[in-house]
């Protein structure tokens, strides 16, 4: 049994791939299998993952038609055989203590779940580098919580592949990850099970995973995928109906996510299709709202404001919701210009 079997999602990622699967090869931890599922890519991902598994046995390649991520990570973890899983994005790479680190920080703790920090990158621009942090306060880190006994876990980054997961707890609960097509936002119902499910969760004060902002195929840059996110919200909605004990707990939490995560889907979608996007969101609020399923303290009084006026029409809110935007950057381009005009005015005055 290896100790951390990693999974690597591919579609159409020549450009990046061997950066991904070199920084995964070079792990100081050498007692790992690398899962790498090609999803059905029309460029040469699958020649490069058929020569990295030549020249090294721990890499294992499965081909499949194009299905969608989940249905990538869902294969992925299922032919898994090591004590832990983890995830690493194939346009993204990692440092080389990464799975050291994370794989003895599991085994002092006896932990379900070990995540870190993560770096955010964008290689156009020079190889800018964004650090982030996953809890919000320092209090919680290199200790064990879970969500039954520390609500804030659930406001921590919604990100999945900082960390590992002990393939027991996997298997008992039956996590899967949503198959809808594509690559749009799947990861998020199965953040929101393993977080929920978890009886200890660890999380480190170190980053070693780097996150790729500019592939212009990933989700993060798609603005046509306009009710992926509503989906996803049902996949896990469904987890929780299912779940009583989840429910009761967490359902107002839940809601909470849910309206943060249509509110940037909202600003994220294209132009045209944002009516369409707040209607839908309107929708879903107003029934949870009929049902009596969340209160005035769910979110802070501003988002709350925002939320209210969505379920009361929609339509209207795109209106104002456009005539601030363009107000807003009437403002800023009337600084700016004032800002030129007096500098123009200096150096006509030197010159």
């Amino acid at each position: 049994m290896p100790k951390v079997s990693i999974v690597v999602p591919c579609y159409n990622v020549a450009t990046y791939l061997q950066e991904c699967l070199d920084s995964v090869i070079a792990q100081e931890l050498k007692d790992i299998e690398i899962i790498c599922v090609d999803d059905g890519s029309t460029d040469n991902t699958l020649e490069i993952l058929n020569e990295y598994a030549k020249r090294d046995t721990r890499v294992k390649v499965i081909t499949k038609p194009n299905a969608g991520y989940g249905n990538s990570m869902n294969m992925g973890m299922d032919a898994a055989t090591g004590e832990y899983i983890g995830i690493v994005e194939s346009d993204d790479w990692v440092e080389p203590t990464m799975f050291s680190d994370l794989y003895d920080t599991a085994k002092k703790f006896d932990a379900d779940i070990v995540k870190s920090d993560y770096y955010e990158f964008a290689t156009k621009d020079g190889g800018m580098q964004v650090y982030i942090q996953t809890p919000t306060d320092p209090w919680f880190y290199n200790k064990v919580i879970s969500a039954y006994t520390t609500e804030d876990i659930y406001h921590f980054r919604m990100n999945t592949w900082t960390g590992i997961y002990k393939t027991s707890m996997i298997r008992l609960f039956d996590i899967r990850h949503n198959e809808t097509p594509g690559a749009s936002y799947q990861d998020n119902g199965f953040w929101f099970k393993t977080i929920s499910l978890a009886n200890s969760v660890v999380y480190v004060d170190k980053a070693y995973y780097h996150y790729r902002q500019d592939n212009p195929n990933s989700s993060i840059n798609s603005k046509g995928k306009v009710f992926c996110m509503c989906d996803e919200y049902k996949f896990i909605r469904e987890f929780v109906e299912a779940n009583p004990d989840i429910k009761n707990a967490h359902l107002e939490t839940f809601l909470a996510k849910q309206y943060y995560n249509y509110f940037y889907t909202y600003k994220r979608v294209a132009n045209e299709h944002k009516i369409a996007f707040l209607e839908r969101f309107s929708q879903e609020f107003n029934e949870s709202f009929e049902k009596g399923e969340f209160t005035e303290c769910m979110l802070p009084p501003a988002e709350m404001s925002i939320l209210t006026r969505i379920m009361a029409d929609p339509v209207k809110f795109y209106y104002d919701d456009m005539i601030w935007s363009l107000n807003d950057d009437y403002r800023r381009m009337s600084d700016e210009f004032a800002t030129i005009t007096t500098e123009m005015e200096k150096y006509h005055e030197q010159h």
